[in-house]
């Protein structure tokens, strides 16, 4: 059994999945904040995992954390580099690409293949990122994310108040401070991703992480919400190094 895991800056998450299956189609799926990971080991152990491939940006405390609970799974660290899973990063050092992104870019190619995408991921940070129906990461933007930008406000201005986006959306012009605050937030998020899209010859837009339900609804173009990006582009190298492997052996 392969384990996926994308460990973020705020939560962890991950899913199980066989190698034969498509990339996002998991037979088990979870998350956990940084402080509830010990319950995870022992679900992990109930599944019989026996290797994962790990994505993490949190940096090496986690990753610390993270390998104390593998045990002896056989664990990839999965790294940002020049070419992986038929994806060619562009950034101008690829080792220095957030190991997030590029899983995601890897994801979006997976699940959209031959098409011009810009993959914006909405958790802690939003990152806007293109890719080329020819399979080159192109870069990107990086941007406070929702919350952030929203505490931001609440903590250096002395009369806005800590606002978070509700069930419905605000009306673009608000006629409340909060309202106004949350609306101002999410047409910024909203604003960076349309712009990607226009830039990029209006790529199609693939939209996930935590926050996306919330900016989706701003958006004035199409786009596909997918669970957990990452985790899809996680499975998708699997399947690649599992490929290369088989044909390496069988020539």
């Amino acid at each position: 059994m392969l384990l996926l895991v994308d460990a973020g800056n705020t939560r962890v998450k991950w899913a199980l999945a066989r190698d034969s299956a498509a990339p996002g189609n998991w037979i088990a799926s979870g998350a956990a904040l940084h402080d509830g990971l010990d319950a995870l080991a022992g679900e992990w152990q109930a599944h019989g995992v026996t290797r994962a491939i790990v994505s993490n940006v949190a940096g090496p405390a986690l990753r610390e954390r993270l390998a104390a609970l593998l045990g002896p799974i056989a664990v990839d660290w999965f790294a940002s580099s020049a070419e992986r899973a038929g994806l060619v990063n562009g950034y101008r050092e690829p080792a220095r690409l957030g190991c997030d992104r590029f899983a995601a870019a890897i994801g979006a190619r997976a699940l959209a293949p031959g098409q011009a995408l810009v993959v914006a991921t909405c958790g802690t940070a939003t990152t806007v990122d293109a890719v080329t129906p020819d399979g080159r990461f192109l870069g990107g933007m990086i941007l406070p994310g929702l919350a952030l930008m929203a505490g931001a406000l609440a903590r250096n201005t002395a009369q806005l108040p800590q606002a978070m986006p509700g069930a419905a959306p605000p009306p673009l012009f608000a006629d409340n401070t909060n309202d106004a605050i949350v609306s101002g937030c999410l047409s910024a998020q909203a604003g960076a991703i349309e712009r990607a899209v226009a830039g990029h010859g209006g790529a199609a837009c693939v939209l996930s992480g935590g926050a996306a339900p919330y900016i989706a609804p701003a958006l004035k173009l199409a786009y596909k919400l997918v669970d957990n990006i990452v985790l899809v582009g996680l499975h998708a190298v699997a399947r690649a190094d599992a490929a290369q492997g088989e044909s390496d052996y069988g020539g």
